[in-house]
Order: structure tokens, then sequence, then C-alpha cells
């Protein structure tokens, strides 16, 4: 049984390495979401008002739709993207991408989403890679944003920061 989740990226590199690699990458803290993840699951990538540098002029977006293609693995060697350290991830398969710098707002939706069950402090809920979803949650967020995606190959070259030579390197264990 597939499970969905909220894809939380907070830096326009990070957004870049993802939608380049089709992987998603974690940190070192232990979380019961990531360790759940599993081939299959369904994945809203949700870009945070941040994420652009902008954040007076940004609003938070599901920009994508993708699906885990196995389950999370240590990293040989941690990585780094955008100054952060990763130490373990999955491959994904993006199979729906919104063309920059549109998408899903999600603010309007969060009363209507039992994954934010006090929508007056919705973003606390955001400080995590990935926020599970109901089967109700992902019905409203896929039937909202699947009129607006588009192929990945379409709408990846709308993102500059995923194009080769991000800031991503291996860092020495």
């Amino acid at each position: 049984m597939s499970r969905s989740y909220l894809v939380v990226l907070g830096h326009r590199e990070a957004i870049g390495w993802v939608l380049r690699e089709q992987r998603m990458a974690f940190p070192s803290t232990p979380r019961a979401e990531v360790a759940a993840l599993g081939e299959g699951d369904r994945l809203f990538l949700y870009a945070t008002r941040g994420a652009w540098l902008n954040p007076t002029r940004d609003r938070g977006r599901v920009i994508g739709l993708a699906r885990a293609q196995g389950a999370v693995r240590r990293f040989g060697d941690p990585i780094e993207i955008a100054q952060r350290i990763f130490v373990s991830g999955c491959d994904l398969e993006v199979d729906g991408l919104v063309p920059y710098p549109c998408g899903l707002e999600l603010q309007p939706l969060v009363g209507q989403l039992d994954a934010f069950p006090k929508p007056e402090a919705w973003s606390i809920y955001l400080r995590r890679a990935l926020l599970r979803l109901s089967d109700a949650d992902a019905d409203l967020l896929g039937a909202r944003v699947r009129p607006l995606v588009t192929s990945r190959e379409e709408a990846l070259g709308s993102y500059p920061w995923a194009r080769p030579g991000s800031l991503l390197r291996n860092v020495a264990g």
C-alpha cells in the first residue's frame, strides 16, 4: 500500500538537484517518515516561500509530482547541497512538473488538509523534509496540481538551478 507525502524543499539549489537528478536526499536527523518512505509512495514536491531566496515576493507552492523508486538508503559518502550535509536518499521518478515560477499555492488550502491540524500554525509542520498526507489530502492536492503540470522534460529548462553545475559535492566521510 503506497503512502503520500509532501516533500519540503527549502532552497533553489536543492530543488534544482532533485529535479535534475531525480533523487531525494535527507539529513542525518532520524525521522519516522523518512524511514517509512518506500517504493511507489506518491510525492508532492513543495517549494517553500523562501526557496527562491525572496520570501517577500514568492509563495510556497507545490511544483511537481513524483514517486519514490525505492526505500531510503545511506549514501557511501555524505553529499553537500546548498551548504547542507545529506547522508541518505532515494531515487525518484518525477512524473509531472509545473514550469517555474508557477505552482499550486499551498496556503489557501491549509484549512482543508488533514496534515495541518492547527491551520493557524501551519508553517511549523513544514520544518521537516517529508510531511505525511492522508488519502484525502493527496486526492485534493493531486486534483488541484495535475492541471498545472507538464512533463519533467518540458518544464525542466524553466528552472535555472536544475542545469548542470549545482552546489553539490561529496563530503569526505
